[in-house]
């Protein structure tokens, strides 16, 4: 009834993805700079259809894409299209393969931008090159059918409230493709689950709720209340909840909470998660090795 996710890149397991900056195209032409960019997506596409094929035999049940499997898409400098690059053909037949095989094998592909996308800024320029970003995922989502491009608050501003009405408001500027896709996630510094619960709400998207961050970022709520606000926005959606774990490196006693560990101590999952139908991403620095390690621990557990 549960799957688990990887997250973005393996340990292990002999698939990686390249990137590449923007100084280091800067003394080629930009036909020049195509060609090497073209090398590089190509690859992270033969990359992306390993990357599923993994997770599959290794029975993990989904995979976060990770943000820049196109390097520098939107860059002010170097960004370009697909159609730009010599290989624009193989790179989207692997990318549909992707897809397919995804689809086939009941594989889950989500994104999670980065940090630098903060739709709720106050400077127009910082959101505007978020929206961009958020095009580019949504775009990339289409093409390899990813359901879920989730995203964080942002910061606070000096006024929460004001902050998210400034969300709600960008919200309606996205595409129908990022609109569709987009949820929101609490974090461990800033918005809590109950923050963020009356703009899903209105916005009629999906939370993605992260225990760990309600841990370090306490509401009120307790785990159970949060999970079943989340999971209501999840059923009016009419889509499987996300939730995401992980375990603080130097665990709860010592120090900051907030940095993970390698792997996922089994007593974090939460009890009121055993029996659901949902989708735990492991966020977890030993990336494959723990989600293998938490769901052999689960099973020995009986959940």
């Amino acid at each position: 009834m549960l799957r688990f996710g990887l997250c973005c890149i393996f340990i292990d397991e002999p698939v990686r993805f390249r990137i590449f900056t923007a100084k280091s195209l800067s003394t080629h032409s930009r036909p020049e700079q195509f060609e090497r960019i073209s090398q590089i997506c190509l690859h992270n596409a033969e990359n992306l259809l390993k990357a599923v094929n993994t997770v599959a035999r290794l029975g993990i049940g989904a995979f976060r894409i990770t943000s820049p499997l196109l390097p520098r898409y939107t860059h002010p400098e170097v960004g370009y299209t697909l159609q730009d690059l010599p290989d624009v053909q193989d790179i989207e037949n692997l990318l549909s393969s992707a897809a397919d095989f995804a689809a086939d094998r009941n594989i889950r592909l989500s994104f999670h931008p980065d940090q630098f996308v903060v739709v709720s800024s106050p400077d127009p320029s910082v959101v505007e090159r978020s929206r961009l970003e958020l095009e580019y995922q949504a775009m990339l989502a289409e093409r390899v059918g990813a359901e879920t491009v989730n995203l964080h608050g942002g910061g606070a501003y000096g006024d929460k409230k004001t902050t998210l009405r400034r969300l709600r408001r960008i919200f309606d500027s996205f595409s129908e493709s990022v609109r569709k896709r987009l949820t929101l996630e609490n974090d461990d510094r800033v918005y809590t689950v109950r923050d963020l619960v009356p703009v899903c709400s209105d916005l009629e998207i999906p939370l993605v709720y992260d225990v760990h961050h309600h841990r370090c970022n306490p509401d009120g709520l307790t785990e159970e209340q949060a999970t079943e606000l989340s999971l209501r926005t999840w059923e009016k959606a009419g889509r499987e909840p996300y939730f995401h774990i992980s375990s603080p490196k130097n665990g709860w006693e010592q120090g900051d909470p907030k940095p993970h560990a390698d792997y996922i101590d089994a007593d974090d999952f939460p009890d009121c998660w055993h029996n659901l139908t949902a989708t735990v991403d492991v966020e977890a620095k030993a990336k494959e090795l723990a989600v293998l390690k938490l769901m052999r621990d689960l099973s020995i557990r009986g959940c």
